[in-house]
């Protein structure tokens, strides 16, 4: 696969290296989870995270939305049962403002559902927890940052040898 955003490079839809002639393709699955697409283009790839997270979210929100766990407990759960699910293969994503935005909504609503409402002290109503409230939990784009950090480390350790 030839990956660029000019819409009309490539038009040969065949490949030959050596005796071996390969076609090229628009998109596939990578490892059977990742989709790559000719264009780049990963918008499809964080819709079906998102979207694959929501199942996961599910399976543990009767766990953490119980006032039994503490709130560090919570956090470590969240931490490591979900996001790895929504983050799997994060490290080669080129995010766009969109993308951004849409990872934020996810990392805003899923503690904010975990939690619950938190009862106002002075009008004594219930309320939904604000922003600042959740930023104790794992940041999404600070565990991206720290998986693309560990990802070049591996990279760089292979050297030039690394195709042979």
């Amino acid at each position: 696969m030839v990956m660029t955003r000019d819409q009309n490079a490539g038009r040969c839809h065949r490949v030959k290296m050596d005796n071996s002639s390969f076609e090229r393709a628009e998109e596939f699955r990578y490892l059977g989870k990742n989709l790559l697409t000719n264009q780049n283009s990963i918008q499809e790839e964080i819709k079906i995270k998102l979207i694959s997270g929501k199942p996961c979210c599910l399976s543990v929100q009767n766990p953490l939305s119980s006032n039994l766990l503490s709130k560090n407990l919570k956090i470590k759960m969240y931490g490591t049962i979900i996001l790895p699910v929504v983050l799997y293969g994060c490290e080669t994503w080129s995010l766009t403002l969109e993308d951004v935005h849409r990872l934020r909504v996810f990392e805003n609503r899923v503690p904010r559902r975990l939690f619950g409402p938190k009862r106002d002290e002075i009008k004594g109503e219930w309320r939904k927890l604000h922003n600042e409230e959740m930023y104790s939990s794992p940041s999404i784009f600070r565990v991206m940052q720290s998986k693309r950090i560990r990802w070049t480390g591996h990279a760089a350790h292979m050297g030039e040898k690394r195709g042979m």
